[in-house]
């Protein structure tokens, strides 16, 4: 087996019908080269569904019957769902794969080819499009503790270009250039067994959010290299699960970031992280009180501050 393609899906079945649809025409029409013949990598598609509520698994069964479905009873998050698929996953390489992204020609030979040929590189990140067809930024250097105060915080908003997320965010580089990088968005993460077997799966510590980062910090100790090749590129429709538990995703992404940062730097650290993230969600709440009470767009405010208060009440644990 060369590669086992992993879907883990909830409440996205349109799109994850069109995410496999993208996979099964590339996987039988995968032209290496315009001339000279294709290669028909021999694959399996694995889809772990996290107990979809919009007949995701009788959609797979009636029009996908050669997936292997794994039909979970709960929603066992990112991590966890990966890694039951992983655990049966026969392939080479494990290309892993968010529902609402769809292939672009070429894409899975491309990534297969250059793994082949470069036997250190233990993971690639593929170049991302929004649906719109514009860049979608991918490509990161490892968070610092300045990184983490000013990522998706009001800092940001109040100073969207400075140096420390320039630097984050790999800016400084081009993004049509293949490099290596410290790691890669989680939405197409293209990972050779051999780290796998090595390093373990994902951290199942982490529900979603900065599991990926967590994976590729691991792969880089451990020796490996993680690529960004923008010859091979995936369209992703990003954040079309998690934006259906807006407050959920917050405590998630803010809560995976203390948690790396208590699993790398120490307790001490992520307790800092912590009370400043709880200091800028308790502002927030505040603003929006303050012009929900001057009358503008009272029933957005409100939402946002029931949202807010409940990342506040969640501790960022």
């Amino acid at each position: 087996m060369d590669i086992s393609i992993i879907v883990v899906s909830w409440n996205v079945r349109d799109l994850l019908r069109q995410c496999l649809y993208s996979v099964f025409s590339i996987q039988y029409s995968d032209v290496k080269s315009l001339i000279t013949e294709y290669r028909k990598l021999n694959t399996e598609v694995i889809v772990v569904d996290n107990a979809s509520s919009d007949h995701t698994v009788e959609m797979l069964h009636a029009e996908f019957p050669d997936v292997r479905v794994i039909a979970n009873t709960e929603n066992a998050g990112f991590s966890r769902a990966n890694n039951k698929a992983l655990a049966i996953a026969q392939g080479r390489y494990l290309f892993l794969l968010n529902p609402d992204t769809e292939l672009r020609p070429g894409a899975l030979q491309t990534l297969y080819d250059h793994a082949e040929a470069q036997p250190r590189v233990g993971i690639i990140g593929p170049q991302l499009f929004y649906g719109d067809d514009s860049l979608q930024s991918s490509r990161r250097r490892f968070p610092t503790l300045a990184t983490a105060f000013l990522e998706a915080t009001k800092l940001q908003q109040w100073f969207p270009r400075n140096r420390v997320l320039t630097r984050y965010y790999m800016l400084d580089t081009r993004d049509d250039a293949t490099q290596e990088v410290d790691w890669i968005n989680g939405a197409a993460m293209f990972v050779r067994r051999a780290v796998y077997d090595q390093i373990g799966g994902l951290d199942e510590a982490f529900f979603m959010y900065s599991e990926e980062l967590d994976w590729c910090y691991r792969a880089k100790r451990a020796g490996w290299q993680i690529v960004y090749l923008p010859t091979a590129q995936v369209t992703h429709y990003e954040g079309k699960s998690s934006e259906q538990v807006v407050a959920q995703r917050d405590i998630y992404f803010h809560s995976s970031k203390v948690r790396f940062f208590r699993k790398t730097r120490g307790a001490f650290v992520a307790e800092i992280l912590r009370a400043f993230l709880l200091l800028m969600f308790v502002y927030q709440i505040a603003e929006e009180a303050a012009k929900w009470v001057m009358g503008h767009k009272r029933e957005m405010r409100a939402a946002r501050l029931k949202a807010y208060w409940h990342v506040v009440k969640s501790g960022i644990a």
